[in-house]
């Protein structure tokens, strides 16, 4: 899932808005397939609810099953609220801290700057999409000219840019700071995630 490469548009109209994936609106409202028109008069399972909910969070946040799993298992782990934690995790990973500055139109794009050796934290390079955050942390695209003029023309096709009250960004220096751990408010995302923990309650 974290390499996929199909048609964004028909998972945006079967499972919903995924702006992790894609920034484009689908012009057919319908989900994909033969019966899409009758998909929204049938009556889904509890299972099929669950399921599109994790595949939600699969999508977004460009994770595999086995990644995603093990974050529940960390999650469910700690204290404190099991979906919550999930989401933290993913939100704190350094490719959705780059899409939420703004430095990348999606956390697919993110993932290929990281992966292309564009982005410092703490002034390391760090090549690894998945790496966790933590607060105080600083985030900033290397001081290279092509590097930087990439990020550039992402921030200025950006129509507008909503930085969550978590991060604090520098446009001039291309520089962010984790201020501390995510809202739940601030997550861009619909979605339930106590579902999701409910569909992992079984393998676990």
């Amino acid at each position: 899932m974290s390499k996929y490469r199909g048609p964004r548009l028909r998972v945006v109209r079967r499972i919903g808005a995924l702006p992790g994936l894609t920034r484009k609106i689908p012009k057919k409202s319908a989900p994909p397939g033969q019966h899409g028109s009758a998909f929204g008069r049938k009556k889904l399972s509890q299972f099929n609810i669950r399921l599109r909910e994790k595949q939600k969070l699969r999508y977004h946040y460009g994770v595999n099953e086995r990644q995603l799993l093990n974050y529940v298992k960390k999650a469910r782990k700690k204290t404190g609220s099991s979906g919550r934690l999930l989401l933290t995790f993913l939100e704190m990973r350094l490719d959705n801290v780059v899409y939420r500055l703004g430095f990348a139109r999606t956390i697919v794009a993110a993932k290929q700057l990281i992966n292309h050796g564009h982005i410092l934290v703490n002034g390391k390079l760090v090549n690894v999409p998945s790496f966790a955050c933590k607060p105080k942390n600083i985030v900033k695209v290397k001081n290279s000219l092509t590097s930087q003029n990439l990020v550039k023309k992402n921030l200025e096709t950006l129509d507008e840019i909503l930085i969550p009250p978590h991060l604090i960004l520098n446009q001039a220096e291309l520089e962010g700071k984790i201020d501390r751990l995510v809202h739940r408010k601030a997550i861009s995302l619909i979605i339930n995630e106590l579902l999701v923990v409910e569909y992992y309650s079984r393998k676990l």
